[in-house]
């Protein structure tokens, strides 16, 4: 029994492709799949190696939203001997795959692309680049807009009598759970056009439990952000609209669908 896969090509194309995908054997599979691996791991490595001189100023960068919040008379500190070294160690390694994401993620494409028929690889292409995009995007708000405001909001709550110094390690986990957080959640338009194209739901069920999905927003953000209003507030929205978003391209799409 045909697929409908299998009518989005001239059959004897999408026979050809069928084919020759289930004749390649899986050793075959695995020796390309090798390849792209090679490649995204020797730029991964050659990018942390050429970032490696500047992690120490890597790392003042990231700290600067904290620096700027200080007191004069605090400072951040290493509680461990191999912070100094570890915590800018770490943060290289981070940045090295933000940066290499791209070209990894491309490679990925490059593997399955073979096994994708025409419009689906009009569909992927630019979703992968609007996902890689919005993840960027996400970490940026976080930087600029999220991270300053948290962390104005807890030092300026403290008592008098302590005087905040924040461990280095300490304060690049916080960041880095911050980034991805964002970054993850800046996904969420993506996430609801695959949820449309796949058909697991529709542009009327999604209005429908607009509600839920909002409480649902907030329910979330509540868990995975620092235990403050603020922090919610400022993962939940972005969320909601990012939602909504979603939920509008996919009514585009449902429209171009019926045209």
């Amino acid at each position: 029994m045909s697929t409908p896969l299998e009518h989005q090509l001239p059959a004897p194309l999408a026979t050809q492709q069928q084919s020759a995908l289930e004749e390649m054997p899986i050793t075959q599979h695995l020796m390309v799949l090798r390849k792209h691996l090679f490649k995204m791991i020797a730029l991964l490595i050659g990018l942390f190696f050429c970032l490696l001189p500047l992690a120490n100023k890597t790392y003042q960068v990231l700290s600067e939203p904290l620096r700027a919040q200080l007191p004069s008379t605090s400072t951040m500190i290493a509680t461990d001997v191999t912070a100094t070294f570890m915590a800018p160690f770490k943060l290289n390694f981070f940045v090295a795959l933000l940066l290499a994401m791209p070209y990894i993620l491309y490679q990925l494409w490059a593997f399955v692309k073979p096994a994708l028929y025409e419009k689906e690889k009009n569909l992927a292409l630019p979703l992968l680049i609007g996902s890689i995009c919005l993840f960027y995007i996400g970490i940026s708000f976080a930087y600029f807009v999220a991270l300053p405001s948290i962390l104005h909001f807890f030092i300026s709550v403290s008592p008098e009598t302590v005087a905040p110094m924040t461990d280095i390690n300490s304060y690049l986990a916080f960041c880095l759970k911050l980034f991805l957080v964002f970054g993850f959640t800046f996904e969420i338009p993506v996430i609801t056009l695959l949820l449309i194209l796949i058909g697991l739901v529709s542009t009327e069920q999604l209005v429908e439990k607009r509600r839920f999905i909002v409480v649902g927003c907030f329910f979330v953000a509540m868990f995975v952000t620092p235990p403050d209003a603020l922090s919610m507030i400022m993962l939940a929205v972005p969320m909601w609209l990012l939602f909504e978003i979603g939920l509008w391209l996919g009514k585009l799409l449902e429209k171009r669908r019926t045209v």
